[in-house]
């Protein structure tokens, strides 16, 4: 048994350490609070089942992003085949925003319309890059190549600069 809280303890402090990712990639992947918190906490279970078999000479992060992006991709397959629509924006009372406000909340509302609209692997790849990770940390999360990573990269890149000189 005394095994046992180890391993919980050792998880429990990996995960309180790192808990940012499990937040992160839930908001990417819903808009509506209920669905991410929902998402939220099948991460966490997943992460739970699956750590007996992490390898501690890996780095967490990468594993933990690895499980809940998998995670998240199923959640919204399944989600997709319900046919649920989320509402992109669940802020109401813009009124009394400034108009530096109200331009930066439609660009991000922009971003998150381009995210939603992307297929399930640019979506994760757009996430581990926006979070500053490496092209070699991102291709073993996705287990894509590096190359892969720079090609994707670059064409989400364009994309978003095309869709953003469009408005």
């Amino acid at each position: 048994m005394a095994s046992d809280k180890g391993e919980e303890g050792r998880f429990s402090e990996l995960l309180g350490r790192h808990r940012g990712i499990i937040f992160k990639v839930a908001n990417t992947y819903c808009r509506n609070r209920a669905d991410r918190e929902e998402l939220a906490q099948e991460i966490a279970t997943q992460l739970w089942r699956a750590f007996p078999s992490f390898d501690s000479e890996r780095a967490f992060p990468t594993w933990m992003y690895r499980i809940a992006l998998n995670v998240a991709i199923s959640f919204v397959r399944s989600r997709a085949r319900e046919r649920h629509t989320v509402a992109l924006d669940e802020s109401h009372d813009r009124a009394d925003a400034s108009g530096d406000e109200m331009e930066s909340d439609e660009r991000v509302a922009l971003l998150y319309r381009f995210i939603d609209e992307l297929d399930p692997l640019n979506r994760a790849l757009l996430l581990l890059y926006m979070d500053d990770r490496s092209y070699r940390e991102i291709a073993n999360i996705l287990g894509i190549t590096e190359t892969n990573v720079a090609t994707k990269i670059s064409r989400l890149k364009q994309r978003i600069s095309k869709q953003s000189s469009t408005l």
